[in-house]
């Protein structure tokens, strides 16, 4: 998870130059204490590693070009002023197209004499406007200047980080699709072209690709031992059948492979009504270890739920679960039911999840054909919920994203479940269903909402509704 970030030092010849020293030392040393790489010219390259002229320029613009595929974004940090068409210039020159903060040191009031004042305040004015003129998008720290060693500064810092890996991370990613989307879900229907335009390819593989190779693969096979292995030391599967497990470890080795093989990111599964019919055990367990390890796994080949899953992920680098708002909580106005079967990861459980069966299709397929889900109650945490869509009508990929929380109120029911508390959620759900989106939502037990709605909005261009703004 760490993070590579261009540094340009601002600097302008008639303002004390001694501050660009001492404030690319100061920002260096944050930077390094909050866990980043670099990227930066150093003293011996121009004056105080900083950028002035069209050759210091020039030199920064090339050595963010040599770096350019290590480089997640740009730190812009003003100790004085700054030479606001310089720092554009070796923006537009390295070709980057990564998040670009914004930062301007604050002044001292006991140091405001010609030798010391940094006019940080008005040269970071003049950077954004010229930014702007640029075309160049740019995001900006909470204040409008701030020590780099303050807490906040620090907060912002890593927020951008999560903004930065979250455009990098989808602006490439390669997710699969495993079966065709359930005949009852249009729900899920989503557009390929529109995420290829946006740099996400999607992979598909039939079910009957993935029967077949299971029918190819021995009981014996070390492959299908250390899945075996493996799922028995990830969840508990008291009283699971002995060939349940086993056709789940063979499901778990195909998917593996087809994984490794095509370097992706995460799956959309067809996980009923075929599997259960044809194969006899539900993918759910399968599906919850790989989101367990940081390879989001999403019902019902749900696409969009499975990138806003990624993007969570990209942003927290914890395990993301894809739910269903399922349920009124009582009375409460801001309180609903998550719900899945499940496949959600084993980190967002509190302790005593196990694997069961699939209580809502065992009727119809019955109980001997639907093992394999892991069910419990989610933890209590804060959380940030996502959901990404494409607009086939018209050309566009949508969002929502918020934050709320995850709560310990009482609650008896079946599959992976848990109450969670969000402000204002009547006009969530309203916009929800206004705007005709799913009823699936990705989940991730952390606060990165800010983080998120950034970088969809202002860096990939889609369109964003951020409940918490």
């Amino acid at each position: 998870m760490k993070t590579t970030l261009g540094l340009i030092v601002g600097n302008r010849s008639f303002f004390p130059a001694h501050l660009a020293e001492s404030g690319r030392a100061e920002m260096l040393r944050v930077l390094a204490e909050e866990g980043f790489d670099v990227v930066a010219l150093g003293p011996e390259d121009t004056l105080y590693g900083s950028v002035v002229t069209m050759s210091d320029v020039e030199k920064c613009a090339a050595l963010f070009r040599q770096h350019q595929s290590e480089i997640d974004g740009v730190l812009i940090t003003l100790p004085n002023f700054g030479e606001e068409k310089a720092i554009a210039n070796v923006l537009r020159l390295s070709g980057l197209d990564v998040p670009v903060l914004v930062h301007a040191f604050p002044d001292d009031l006991a140091k405001m004499s010609s030798a010391d004042r940094r006019d940080s305040f008005c040269g970071k004015m003049s950077t954004c406007n010229n930014l702007s003129q640029y075309g160049i998008p740019y995001t900006l720290t909470s204040q409008h200047t701030m020590a780099p060693t303050s807490a906040g500064f620090r907060r912002d810092l890593q927020r951008f980080a999560a903004t930065c890996r979250i455009v990098r991370g989808l602006k490439s990613a390669r997710i699969g699709v495993i079966g065709a989307r359930p005949a009852a879900f249009n729900t899920v229907r989503f557009s390929e072209k529109l995420l290829e335009f946006a740099g996400i390819s999607v992979e598909t593989l039939d079910l009957s690709e993935v029967f077949g190779q299971i029918a190819r693969l021995p009981d014996q096979d070390a492959r299908v031992a250390a899945k075996r292995e493996e799922i028995a030391g990830y969840v508990n599967a008291r009283g699971v059948p002995a060939e349940a497990l086993t056709k789940m470890a063979k499901l778990g080795v195909v998917v593996d492979e087809w994984m490794a093989e095509n370097r992706l990111v995460g799956t959309a599964v067809q996980c009923w009504t075929s599997m259960e019919q044809y194969f006899g055990v539900v993918p759910c367990t399968i599906m919850s270890m790989l989101s367990n390890r940081l390879l989001p796994s999403a019902c019902e080949t749900d696409a969009g739920g499975l990138l806003a899953m990624y993007a969570l992920q990209l942003a927290s680098g914890r395990p993301s679960a894809l739910v269903d708002w399922n349920n009124n909580y009582g009375e409460d106005p801001d309180k609903c039911v998550l719900f899945h079967c499940s496949n959600l990861p084993k980190d967002l459980f509190a302790p005593g999840a196990a694997m069961d069966y699939q209580a809502i299709i065992a009727g119809t397929v019955g109980k001997e054909n639907a093992y394999g889900t892991v069910v419990g109650r989610l933890k209590a945490t804060p959380f940030t919920y996502c959901r990404i869509s494409t607009d086939d009508l018209r050309g566009e990929i949508t969002s929502y994203v918020g934050q709320g929380e995850i709560t310990d109120d009482p609650l008896t029911t079946f599959g992976g479940v848990a109450v969670a508390h969000i402000a204002e959620l009547q006009t969530l759900l309203a916009y929800i269903c206004e705007m005709g989106l799913e009823h699936h939502v990705a989940i991730n037990p952390s606060q990165v909402g800010g983080a998120v709605a950034e970088a969809f909005d202002k860096y990939l261009g889609w369109e964003v509704y951020h409940h918490d703004a």
